[in-house]
């Protein structure tokens, strides 16, 4: 079996430990035979320069989590982190100081970023890093090119119209001040991959984790090459609704769906999405047991999709594949 996922963040990436649990695989790090394989098609219009370092959150959100390494109370970042390079910036009065980066956590971005002024691309340095951390899935940035997704607003200090990075709207303003648009900027001139082209190509199955389906989902299908091989792919293609009970089940979705005027329910998402015989991505639209919801053109079925721990996930990525039609080679 090899399925692709497209994921972005701490939702995205504990949906991969289902898919692996579902699989047959250890849900951590990479120590099976199997044959089956996992590719990630990870957002990167969260990433940022900070410090002269290039941050990739969701790229590292996932590679700690399946290798072992995340600090899960949280859900990001390193265990056992310790903040003194932090608390020194902070003295220096280093901007941005809303934006904690741990030391552990440093020397991911210090090799990153030396790699990437080497010239290699951000595929092959994702790879190298992954060497460490055995995630036991192959995660793939969208594209080697730049794109970040930038947020218009209203500066709630100076009233004034101004766009911001993702990250400074979602993490200093917690998402508060309206986004009257919200664009990731360079997408239309990425392209995608030939590891992310080849992996949709070679699949049997492509999965829609449950993930922000504006800057998590509609980052990576905002690549128009992408978005192309996609629609193309013999395999079928089936979504999870990350909206459970009209609520996002993590972070502040709901902001984001106001910003491009979709409501926050299952069904209003799996719209959104559309149906790939009619252009756009889904086959198939997994809500919640409590919900539901009319897609023309697609499947719907409604299970427990709360990944309360790996079993329940394990669940809904087997859900998944009932859907699809696709049976699981023992």
């Amino acid at each position: 079996m090899k399925v692709v996922v497209l994921v972005g963040g701490v939702g995205g990436a504990r949906f991969l430990l289902g898919v692996k649990a579902a699989l047959g695989l250890p849900a951590i790090g990479d120590e099976s035979d199997s044959t089956h394989e996992i590719s990630a098609v990870v957002n990167i219009a969260d990433d940022l320069w900070l410090h002269g370092m290039r941050v990739c959150p969701d790229l590292d959100t996932c590679m700690y989590t399946l290798g072992g390494g995340i600090d899960e109370e949280r859900g990001w970042g390193r265990v056992d982190e310790s903040w003194s390079v932090k608390d020194e910036l902070a003295a220096y009065g280093a901007e941005p100081t809303w934006f904690g980066l741990g030391d552990r956590d440093l020397a991911t971005h210090l090799i990153r970023s030396r790699m990437l002024r080497a010239g290699y691309g951000l595929t092959d340095v994702t790879d190298a890093l992954c060497d460490r951390w055995r995630p036991g899935v192959r995660l793939l940035p969208v594209s080697d090119d730049r794109v970040e997704t930038h947020v218009a607003i209203e500066d709630p200090d100076s009233g004034e119209s101004r766009a911001v990075h993702f990250q400074e709207w979602w993490i200093r303003y917690g998402a508060k001040p309206t986004a009257h648009a919200i664009v990731p900027v360079g997408a239309d001139e990425a392209e995608p991959t030939p590891a992310v082209r080849a992996a949709l190509d070679d699949a049997d199955l492509i999965l829609l984790a449950p993930s922000n389906p504006v800057v998590s989902i509609g980052t990576i299908t905002a690549v128009p090459g992408f978005t192309d091989a996609l629609r193309s792919a013999a395999a079928p293609v089936v979504g999870i609704s990350p909206i459970v009970g009209d609520r996002p089940v993590r972070g502040m979705a709901d902001a984001c769906l106001s910003a491009i005027g979709v409501e926050t329910t299952a069904e209003a998402v799996g719209r959104h999405y559309g149906a790939r015989s009619d252009g756009g991505l889904l086959d198939g639209w997994l809500v919640h047991s409590e919900d539901s919801a009319e897609v023309p053109g697609v499947d719907v079925r409604s299970v427990p999709l709360l990944m309360s721990d790996v079993d329940a996930t394990a669940d809904m990525a087997r859900a998944a594949f009932d859907i699809a039609g696709v049976e699981v080679p023992r």
